[in-house]
Order: C-alpha cells, then sequence, then structure tokens
C-alpha cells in the first residue's frame, strides 16, 4: 500500500489474497472460515516441523526405553507368574548365596528352580569351623585360573640347618702345667711353643730344697726302726707334688735321694704357650706350659632364631647320662675335599642381642689334625622330625583331644561303657609314622599367609573349593628337595588341596564375592559387568564331579547311591552332580536325593518316592 492510500480513507482495501493469502477470504462463514483456520495453522504451517517431531519423539523412546520395558514387562507378565513383594525373595536351596527377587531364573549353578522364602528367612548354614570361605567356579574359569590340585600325603622330611662356624680349641682337653713346690728350673726338656708332648713326658727338671729334705724324711723313716706315721706323710707329700707310687718305691728301694722334680705331661698334645725359661726361681703354683690336645676340636656356630625350633631343649644339655646326638658335618676351605662329622654337644643358654642368633656348639673328631683352631668352617646340621619336640607335643595334644572325645561320645551313647582303643591306636600309628620320619605335610605353593590366618584351599568336588584354616609347622625339605609344611591341625590324610592358583582363587572371592556365580547358563550374574562367556572348549567333567561327590560317602552309603544312579525328584540329576547327595529314611528305608532341596519333595507323598526309587534301581540293574 503506498503512503497516498494510506492517507485517504476511500481507497478501497486490498483484498486477503493479496496479502499473501494470510487471511480467510470474506464470502465464508463462520464454519468456512474456522476450517480455512484449521488447515492454515495445522496442515500447512506445521508441516515442516513434522519431522523434527518425529526426530523428538525417537530420542524420548531411546532415552526411556527401560522404563517403557519395566512397564511393558509389568503389563504382559502372566497373572499366574510368582512375584516378590518386598518381604520375599526367591533362593536356590542348594546353593544359598543364590538370591533373586523373581522366579523366572534358575540358580546359574545347579539349574534347579528357586524357591520362595521370606527375606531374613535365610536358611543358610553357617560355615563349619575352621572353614573360612568357600568358592565354586566355572570348568574355563578353573582352567583360566591354572588351579592344580594335590593330595595331602606323608612325606619323608628334614630340616638342615646350614650356618658359619669357627673351629675352637677344645676347652676339656686344655691343661695347665704349674710348679707344685718352690724350687729352680734347672732344665727344660720342652723349650719350644707349638712343640708335640706325649702322656708322661717328662717337661722340666726341678731342683727344690724341701724335695731333698722330704726324700730324706721317707728314707728314714722306711727303715726297719723308722716311724709308719712319718713314712705315710712323707709319701703323701711327693705325691702331692706329682711323684708317683712307683718312684717313690724306687726310691725307697735304692735308698738314693732324688734331689730334683721330674715335671711330667697330663696329657698327649702340644704346648700352647710357655711362661718360664731354663734357670728361673718358681714359686708353687706358678704356670709352666698350657698344652692342649686338639685330636678333638670344637666348631661354634650361630642359628637364627627362626631356626632354634629345631633344636633340643636346653635342659637336654644339663644331664650327664643320655644326650641327644644331632649329627652334623663341616666343610673348611682349607680342606674343600674332606668332610669332618660330629655332634651337637651344647647350646649357649641366651641370645646374642646384635646378631640374632644363638652360639651352638659342635665336637669333631679331628684324628689328622686338619681342622686348626682359627679356621672358618661351613655347618650342616640335618634334623630329622621325630628330634624336633614342637610334633611329638602336637601328636600328645591330639591324643588327648581324640580320647576325651571319644570317651564322651561313648558315655553318651551307653552311661558307663568304657571308652574304646582307638584314639590309643591312631596315636600309636602317628607315632610309629613319625619315628619313620614321615609327616603328614603340603606343598609350600599351598599355603596363603595373611599374617592373622594361615589358609589352605581344598577341592570339595569338581570346581568347589572352601578355604580351610590350617595350623602347620616349620618349613621342611622333601626327598625331592622341594618345601613342604607339616600339617599339625586342619586337613586329613586324602583331602585335596589347591596347589597351583590359590592365590588367584583367593584374590578372587575377596574383591569379587560373586565371581563362584559365573556358570554354565548363568543368569543376571552372567550379565553383570564381570562375567565372562564359558567357552566350550572347558566343558564341565560330571563323572569326575560325581566320583568325587560319591567318594565322600562310606562304603555301604556309595554302594546304595550306586544302585540308585538318580535322584527319585528332579528327574534325570545323577546322585552327585549338586555335590555329596543327601541321605533320607522314607518309611524306614534308607534312600538318596540330589541335595537338600529335594528332602520335602520326596516326603510329600512317601510311597511314590519310594515307588521310584525302586524302578531306578531296577533300571540302573539293567
Amino acid at each position: 500500500m503506498t503512503e497516498s492510500n494510506a492517507h485517504n480513507p476511500s481507497s478501497p482495501l486490498p483484498k486477503p489474497e493479496d496479502e499473501g493469502g494470510l487471511w480467510p477470504p470474506d464470502d465464508l462463514g463462520f464454519w468456512g472460515k474456522a476450517w480455512w483456520w484449521f488447515d492454515f495453522l495445522i496442515l500447512v504451517k506445521l508441516a515442516r516441523l513434522r519431522f523434527i517431531a518425529i526426530l523428538l519423539v525417537i530420542g524420548v523412546i531411546i532415552v526411556k526405553w527401560d522404563l517403557l520395558t519395566a512397564y511393558y514387562d509389568k503389563w504382559t507378565r502372566p497373572g499366574s507368574a510368582r512375584t516378590a513383594s518386598a518381604d520375599f525373595e526367591f533362593f536356590c536351596p542348594m546353593h544359598p548365596t543364590v538370591v533373586r527377587d523373581n522366579a523366572k531364573e534358575k540358580c546359574p549353578i545347579c539349574f534347579m528352580p528357586l524357591s520362595k522364602r521370606k527375606k531374613g528367612d535365610s536358611t543358610e548354614e553357617a560355615l563349619p569351623p575352621g572353614i573360612v570361605n568357600r568358592v565354586q567356579l566355572s570348568p574355563y574359569r578353573v582352567v583360566l585360573a591354572g588351579i592344580e590340585t594335590w593330595p595331602v600325603a606323608y612325606l619323608s622330611l628334614s630340616k638342615e640347618i646350614a650356618t658359619v662356624g669357627f673351629v675352637e680349641f677344645n676347652e676339656a682337653e686344655m691343661k695347665q702345667v704349674a710348679a707344685r713346690v718352690k724350687g729352680r728350673l734347672d732344665k727344660l726338656f720342652v723349650d719350644k711353643t707349638g712343640q708335640f708332648v706325649h702322656a708322661n713326658e717328662e717337661l722340666a727338671s726341678l731342683y727344690s730344697p724341701e724335695l731333698v729334705v722330704t726324700v730324706q724324711n721317707l728314707l728314714d723313716a722306711a727303715k726297719p726302726t723308722g716311724n709308719p706315721t712319718l713314712l705315710q706323710n712323707a709319701k703323701d707329700r711327693l705325691k702331692l707334688w706329682g711323684i708317683s707310687d712307683d718312684q717313690v718305691m724306687k726310691i725307697i728301694d735304692t735308698g738314693k735321694a732324688n734331689t730334683h722334680l721330674k715335671i711330667r705331661s697330663p696329657i698327649k698334645g702340644h704346648v700352647l704357650k710357655k711362661y718360664v725359661k731354663e734357670g728361673q726361681y718358681v714359686d708353687e703354683g706358678t704356670p709352666l706350659y698350657d698344652i692342649v690336645d686338639i685330636s678333638k676340636v670344637w666348631i661354634q656356630g650361630q642359628v637364627y632364631e627362626d631356626d632354634m625350633i629345631f633344636l633340643p631343649p636346653q635342659s637336654a644339655f644339663h644331664k650327664d647320662g643320655d644326650r641327644p646326638k644331632l649329627p652334623v658335618m663341616a666343610f673348611t676351605r682349607a680342606n674343600p675335599n674332606d668332610k669332618f662329622e660330629g655332634n651337637l654337644t651344647f647350646i649357649h643358654p641366651h641370645v646374642d642381642q646384635d646378631t640374632r642368633t644363638v652360639v651352638v656348639r659342635f665336637e669333631i673328631p679331628n684324628p689328622d689334625h686338619k681342622l686348626r683352631p682359627g679356621t672358618s668352617a661351613t655347618i650342616k646340621l640335618k634334623v630329622e622330625p621325630k628330634q624336633v619336640e614342637l610334633f611329638r607335643r602336637s601328636l600328645a595334644d591330639d591324643w588327648l583331644a581324640d580320647a576325651a572325645g571319644d570317651g564322651i561320645s561313648q558315655a553318651w551313647q551307653a552311661p558307663f561303657r568304657p571308652a574304646s582303643f582307638q584314639p590309643l591306636w591312631r596315636h600309636w600309628t602317628r607315632m610309629s609314622t613319625l619315628e619313620q620320619g614321615l609327616l603328614l605335610a603340603i606343598p609350600e605353593s599351598a599355603v596363603i599367609d595373611t599374617g592373622n590366618l594361615t589358609i589352605v584351599y581344598r577341592e570339595v568336588a569338581a570346581g568347589e573349593y572352601e578355604g580351610v584354616r590350617v595350623e602347620l609347622g616349620p618349613r621342611l625339605v622333601g626327598a625331592d628337595d622341594k618345601h613342604y609344611f607339616p600339617v599339625l591341625r586342619g586337613l586329613e590324610l586324602g583331602d585335596r588341596i589347591v596347589t597351583a592358583g590359590s592365590f588367584l582363587l583367593d584374590a578372587e572371592t575377596r574383591l569379587n564375592p560373586a565371581a563362584g556365580s559365573i556358570y554354565f547358563g548363568g543368569g543376571s550374574a552372567g550379565k553383570s559387568a564381570g562375567a565372562s562367556s564359558v567357552r566350550p572348549s572347558t566343558p564341565e567333567d560330571l563323572e569326575a564331579k560325581i566320583a568325587a561327590a560319591l567318594a565322600k560317602l562310606s562304603e555301604p552309603d556309595r554302594k546304595l547311591a550306586d544302585a540308585q544312579k538318580y535322584c527319585p525328584i528332579l528327574k534325570g540329576s545323577p546322585l552327585g552332580s549338586m555335590g555329596a547327595p543327601t541321605k533320607l529314611t522314607i518309611l524306614g528305608q534308607p534312600i538318596y536325593v540330589c541335595c537338600a532341596g529335594c528332602e520335602k519333595g520326596a516326603r510329600v507323598n512317601p510311597q511314590r518316592t519310594l515307588d521310584e526309587v525302586a524302578r531306578l534301581k531296577a533300571k540302573a540293574a539293567k
């Protein structure tokens, strides 16, 4: 519209179609105009935004997909399906650790249907004493962890303590020769340090006026008119000075007074030290020579505190009679090809605070004098299990515990019934085994030391393991030169323990308690973040699992289970496929079910259960 038309009211108004079609025609009625505006606003203007609206709807569906699927599952769920309210949950009777909030899933371990129970009304049994945890792994994870097992058995063990010592003089064979009377050393027959001497060999000649007077009194008293009392006094004095009885009799027979006292060597050996010179005056008690015999020497070594448990008690060396004999071998750098053998003779009663070691003494024969005092030596002390007080004391404690437990059991069954001889027989068997050097032992690789506990993983069934708290003795060496730990308590003969992969197994149970839920056909556990698929290259060895489970039963019970083969409640489930089967007594007849979860079903209709068992036995017999 031009400016002239704007100021001219008489000019005609523009038609709607001249405004670009933004106004409805004037000749339309009310409903016509309404349709025109609907067509204009809805079908024309928003047509361009339809694509954007569709994209927005798709985005909302993607973001709220979980909510939408949950509502769909709620609206389409059958009315007969069991659901868990806030007060109920579903669990596996065979594996109580498997708990779900609905019954649609099955147990990922044994594939049994889940049972319903109230929350907090858990029927899970507490772990037996000594068991710290349990875990079950799929065959793939067993292979992945490299788990290997080993049967607990009696092994020939010993302990070899290696240390360094020094050769020293045998103090019991060291003698000091001293003057017993005043006088002058007129002659030294042995005048060099280190000179070898024999027993009773003359060392020096001593002139003593007192000797002359005493010998003269001896001769006077020996006359027929002499005094017997003075004769005996003279003999006693000469004997105290080192003159033997045969020498005294020779003086009396010859009638000649001996003016010089011959000083003789008391032992065979060599002169360690010479104190005097020829012509020197000495008083009574003056040392003349130190003589030592090195046909037997001492080697004193140092044993650390960790190895002190293998040494005999200190009180054993206070006895004068039978002392413990621990053989020892010594090697020296001066004689590298020679082996010297001896025995442990003494243990010092205190520990050196600087080195934290205790000094032990070994006595070694040295006939060729190859072991020279002052040289160093490498010592190897071999200790047999029967010589360790710890093992004997442990067996004695076990015997007392077995005897007490057996006595209580017998008294409970029949009052005033005497206890059996089984504990005594077991103790005698164990002691005989110990005397042979055999100990119940496990490899070093099987032990997990947490600081407070010592744990060994025991295989309960194929893929099932439990951590057992054990009490072990000190580390020993086997016949194959490998290290083993003797078992004091916690394990029995024949138990299969994990020797390889035990640390990975323990780490999984601590860091990921749900690691045992990853099995064939696992439900929600298999969809978790830490789950991994089971590979078909590692199938479960069902026969081995069944054999291991049935091996836990006694011989009569095992025959009963073998005759039945399958569970009468859970069709097609072999006995032992879910662990050790559960024994029941139905109408006075013993039967087996695969697990405790089938007990209720077996007792609902006893006769039908017995008929099914009879059918299974007949089928197995064919």
